[in-house]
């Protein structure tokens, strides 16, 4: 077992600024090259603190804000216009910047795409989910509906 600092969020582990235990390979081989953590040291404190300043910095200011735009979000249905072959199929697939683009777009309000969590793989026009983690303990879920571009 190695211990890490994770400088992202990863699903099920933890989020930025969080110093976790994982197996080495998970660490060696994943984790780290991905630029998901970095490895434990003793003078890592300092570089805990700058993550989660900066994760503070990124959340939405207040508790308020950030419901209402969860309200916002799961209230309306954002559109995606992508290249699509015949019966559909997507060159490619709408990755979590695509859908926090989408959201801007719609006029919703801001959403940073490392919140955005695509519920399964989109490749395929028609009606999709996405959830965002506003806050720790804020979560909205989006209806995407993507459209193939003319």
């Amino acid at each position: 077992m190695s211990k890490v600092i994770l400088t992202h969020e990863v699903s099920g582990l933890g989020s930025a600024g969080d110093v976790v235990e994982v197996k080495n390979g998970y660490a060696r081989n994943y984790l780290v090259p991905q630029g998901f953590a970095t490895p434990w040291t003793r003078g890592g404190e300092k570089q805990v603190e700058a993550i989660k300043a900066a994760r503070a910095a990124r959340e939405h200011a207040s508790i308020e804000e950030a419901q209402d735009l969860a309200a916002k979000l799961k209230a309306n249905v954002v559109t995606l216009t992508v290249k699509a072959g015949a019966e559909g199929r997507l060159f490619g697939s709408v990755k979590p910047a695509d859908v926090a683009a989408a959201v801007e777009a719609a006029g919703l309000g801001a959403v940073d795409k490392r919140r955005v969590e695509l519920v399964a793989p989109i490749k395929s026009t028609g009606t999709h989910e996405a959830i965002v983690k506003l806050r720790d303990d804020i979560v909205a879920t989006i209806t995407l509906k993507v459209v193939a571009a003319k």
